[in-house]
């Protein structure tokens, strides 16, 4: 099969080298990919929210199956624009259609879902600029830390968590009045603050059936011991060790089933992976996000530890045969470091020469931000390289990768030393 990956990340590159092993792939294609990607696949300059190019690339090659790393393609209906299209509507895409996509393009569309599929959330209501002294109200009623999330996308970035109720109004009246995330901040949904160890779950559906995923573990923070501003993420650890099979069945029959059922009783179509942002208060799930992807850098842990063709795997999904496809997952234990340009989140450089990525190492390097320029791979993001490797724990998991680190250079790069920590 001729195969078409939409991104340019690390979550790109693990499935694009994942579906390389696939003796069933006769051509990988990535739109736009990155360096990691070049070296397996053949690169397409096209933006992943050009549908009509991605139309153009799909017939000039033939493709039969398209696999949507991002949301943005997805909130905007990439799947829905293939079944309306009589010259596409026979490829398959790996994602949910627009109307399901709206469970991470919007929040309050989520929360919603949640309430009215009786899925364990946080308290919350929503609020415009039209209703802000309701909103000031609202954080009136709740107890510090007070949570503040923007409703549409905002590339991660869009969630503020404040101690001080003074801070949180100023912040959302920024949001509401100010446009501090731009269209994603006209409605703000407010939270109810959750204290516990935050983990993901991964189900990837059919539409009928479904599987669940390894669960993973991911680090947001900028700086060691979770401090610092929010990034993408500083690197994965999966499995997590504290998800138990007692509380695993927690999460499937009070997070998973629910929300599968919820999806066929909102009429919702999905086919796809569905990730699920969780928070273990206590003992109880609870659910923070719904992201209709994988994320990353959860995929450079999860996808590395499936024990199969993951073509073979997406043809289930495409063909709703899922009910009858057995998961094989590797008992080690996979984990991943990610390295990012100096600065990031904030202002950053790009176009630094990446050494050592040759260096016979003990991991799998995946590209998250990095291009060719004259024959060199370069940075070319705020997140740059993902070191993944495998332990008997996430401890010697995490040796691995930080020991690998020291042959790999550009320059300010910067990584977390401390993933773990808090295991």
């Amino acid at each position: 099969m001729n195969i078409l990956i939409l991104g340019a990340g690390g979550r790109e590159h693990t499935i694009a080298w994942k579906l390389k092993q696939s003796n069933t792939v006769t051509n990988l294609f990535v739109a736009p990919g990155n360096a990691g990607t070049a070296a397996i696949a053949t690169n397409l300059v096209i933006g992943v929210t050009d549908f009509q190019a991605i139309k153009t690339a799909a017939i000039a090659h033939a493709i039969e199956m398209v696999i949507v790393g991002p949301e943005d393609p997805l909130v905007l209906g990439i799947h829905d624009f293939f079944l309306a299209d009589t010259a596409l509507k026979h490829i398959p895409v790996i994602g949910p259609q627009k109307a399901a996509a709206a469970l991470e393009g919007s929040k309050d569309f989520a929360k919603q879902f949640l309430m009215r599929h009786q899925i364990p959330t946080a308290a919350y209501q929503a609020f415009t600029a039209a209703n802000l002294e309701g909103g000031y109200a609202f954080l009136d009623s709740l107890k510090a830390p007070y949570v503040l999330k923007a409703d549409g996308l905002a590339a991660g970035k869009g969630v503020l968590i404040l101690e001080d109720l003074e801070t949180a109004k100023i912040e959302l009246k920024n949001m509401l009045v100010g446009a501090k995330f731009g269209a994603a901040s006209t409605t703000v949904v407010i939270e109810e603050f959750l204290d516990g160890i935050e983990l993901s779950c991964f189900v990837l559906t059919d539409g009928k059936s479904y599987k669940v995923l390894p669960t993973a573990k991911d680090y947001k923070r900028i700086g060691e011991a979770d401090t610092g501003l929010n990034t993408g993420g500083m690197g994965a650890i999966s499995p997590v060790p504290f998800t138990d099979a007692v509380f695993m069945e927690k999460i499937h029959s009070r997070v998973v089933i629910p929300t599968i059922e919820g999806l066929a009783k909102d009429h919702l179509p999905y086919k796809g992976f569905i990730f699920i942002g969780l928070i273990k208060v206590g003992e109880d799930p609870f659910v923070i996000e719904y992201n209709v992807r994988l994320g990353d850098p959860e995929t450079e842990v999860v996808i590395p530890r499936l024990q199969l063709d993951l073509l073979d795997l997406f043809v289930a999904v495409a063909e709703q045969t899922l009910d009858q496809f057995s998961l094989r997952i590797d008992p080690r234990t996979a984990a991943t470091v990610m390295t990012v340009a100096g600065g990031y989140p904030e202002a950053y450089e790009k176009g630094h020469e990446i050494t050592g990525l040759y260096a016979p190492i003990n991991s799998l390097v995946f590209h998250a931000g990095t291009a060719l320029k004259d024959g060199k791979v370069v940075s070319n993001g705020g997140r740059v390289l993902a070191v993944t490797s495998f332990g008997k724990d996430y401890k010697e998991a995490l040796q691995k990768s930080y020991n690998s680190l020291r042959y790999i250079s550009f320059k300010d790069m910067y990584y977390r030393k401390d993933l773990g920590f808090d295991l």
